[in-house]
């Protein structure tokens, strides 16, 4: 589907959840059908299953003894408990299923039960690093970052000794440029080429077992971040020459070569979104929409939507994920304006477990369990309306635009406040109008709509109860009239009504009554 939706699951706190209710360790196979249908029944085509892969024993000690790791695990987990404590799913020890989740065959029946149902599977794919206890250590050390004594003793953040077969060696911890490395992790050398085909063989291994990869921080295999990063330290210490081509366009050549249709989302920030989707992948992150919306101003967002329909139509829009803080906690009465605008936008609209019920507390990767949280039935029945509406055909099939909205009157400038765009396909029309601002405001939008002069329609509002007639001339010329609460919106469905036959609506009964 050319719009898809996608659901990001924790799959620890998942099976854990799970074990609960049927008083034992849960695996993939305990996951329900009913749990399963419901992600059909709300209109997604991806399930992502975050964190399914092997990891290891040194990762979790890890996460038991960092201060600063255990910190994060008790705000979010108040009673916290050691066995609670996990270690993160990003040190991975290898890309097969975890043995506690039933292996790869568990999530081999989980793949056939999901495909039964027109459903496709994404996991993960880590490429920057792999954990402190990966085999590579001891069979392939020269895949690694190696660091000096100077070094660690420099930088003991980013660095760590590891006693290995062949004696202690000095390893770099995987990092962005940006922040100290993580510490139970070890970074590969993408300038080395066997590193290289050893990862493109990893994913090889993982196109086996699902329909598409949301790849970890993407961008940081980019060779001038990649030399950025680590400069001169990055030249392979067993004096095989490096290599500095772009890792992504070749691994995803040889990917579809096998897999013909294997789907590749990406992680990344720092404006390399473009540049990462000229390099082959489907989607990538849109973080500069999520980052405007939150500073709560509509014309950046209404700039940012302005990009070319090759960009938008590749971007995956969220409001969450397992590395933002939950939505409902984050962006207050803005929440459901931001809503509208993020999931009726063209590309990939994800949502995160948790979203739709309106959790607030943000989990710690490194632990398997969560606190009870009410359900927020506002919020809840807010979402279930959002989710009908994006199954309709046009939100996916059709032409989306955006449209210029003016002030209502010499004076008014809440008009700039506004962002209005529409979905079209043949005869069916959904207008997105969001005040998306702290005041009430006015404005008046012109409708330049294929075929909508000398018709009436009848606007009905498809996520609250306002249903207004109007005629398409009027749309079309001085424009649709709009006055909305601060951060209100509306989503109208334009239904032509019979010539002559003027439909009943609040309106009209008002006018009847004068």
């Amino acid at each position: 589907m050319k719009h898809p939706s996608l659901y990001q699951i924790n799959t620890r706190i998942l099976l854990q959840e799970r074990g609960a209710k049927i008083g034992r360790a849960a695996t993939l196979d305990d996951i329900t059908d009913d749990f399963l249908d419901d992600f059909v029944a709300k209109g997604f085509e991806w399930v992502w299953f975050l964190g399914v892969w092997q990891t290891g024993q040194r990762g979790r000690e890890i996460s038991r003894t960092r201060p600063e790791l255990l910190a994060a695990c008790r705000e979010s987990l108040p009673d916290l408990r050691v066995e609670d404590i996990c270690g993160s799913p990003f040190a991975i020890t290898s890309y097969n299923v975890h043995k506690d989740f039933g292996g790869n065959p568990a999530l081999a029946r989980l793949r056939e039960r999901l495909a039964k149902r027109g459903l496709r599977l994404l996991l993960d794919f880590v490429p920057n690093h792999v954990a402190l206890d990966h085999p590579w250590v001891e069979s392939h050390p020269e895949f690694f970052i190696r660091g000096t004594e100077e070094q660690l003793n420099r930088e003991p953040q980013n660095y760590v000794r590891l006693s290995t077969s062949r004696g202690e060696t000095i390893f770099a911890h995987g990092r962005d440029p940006y922040f100290s490395g993580w510490p139970d992790t070890l970074q590969l050398n993408y300038r080395h080429p066997s590193a290289r085909q050893a990862m493109i063989g990893e994913l090889e291994r993982i196109a086996g077992q699902c329909d598409g990869v949301r790849c970890d921080m993407a961008m940081l295999e980019q060779p001038d971040v990649f030399l950025r990063t680590w400069g001169d330290r990055a030249i392979p210490a067993d004096g095989t020459p490096p290599i500095d081509q772009p890792f992504w366009p070749e691994a995803i050549r040889q990917l579809h070569q096998k897999h013909l249709g294997f789907v590749f989302i990406a992680e990344v920030y720092w404006n390399l979104e473009w540049q990462l989707q000229q390099a082959g992948f489907d989607f990538t992150y849109d973080k500069r929409l999520y980052d405007r919306l939150h500073a709560g101003v509509a014309r950046p967002v209404r700039e940012h939507l302005m990009a070319q329909p090759d960009f938008q139509n590749h971007s995956t829009r969220f409001l969450e994920n397992h590395d933002e803080p939950r939505a409902a906690a984050k962006f207050g009465p803005m929440h459901r304006a931001a809503a509208v605008i993020t999931f009726f936008v063209p590309g990939m609209r994800f949502f995160h477990e948790g979203q739709l019920e309106g959790r607030k507390v943000h989990v710690s990767m490194h632990v398997g369990r969560r606190p009870f949280e009410p359900v927020d039935s506002h919020l809840q029945a807010f979402y279930k309306r959002l989710l009908e509406c994006l199954q309709r055909p046009e939100v996916h099939g059709g032409d989306w635009h955006l449209w210029d909205c003016r002030p209502a009157w010499t004076g008014n400038g809440t008009w700039d406040q506004f962002i209005v765009f529409s979905w079209e396909q043949d005869d069916r029309r959904l207008i997105a109008a969001v005040n998306y601002g702290p005041t009430q405001g006015q404005c008046y939008v012109t409708l330049g709509l294929v075929g909508i002069k000398g018709k009436q329609f009848l606007l009905v509002d498809l996520l609250g109860e306002a249903r207004y007639d109007r005629d398409g001339d009027g749309l079309a010329g001085s424009g649709l009239y709009l006055d909305l609460p601060a951060w209100g919106f509306n989503l109208f469905e334009m239904r032509e009504q019979t010539p002559g036959k003027r439909p009943i609506t609040q309106q009209t009964r008002l006018e009847a009554l004068v």
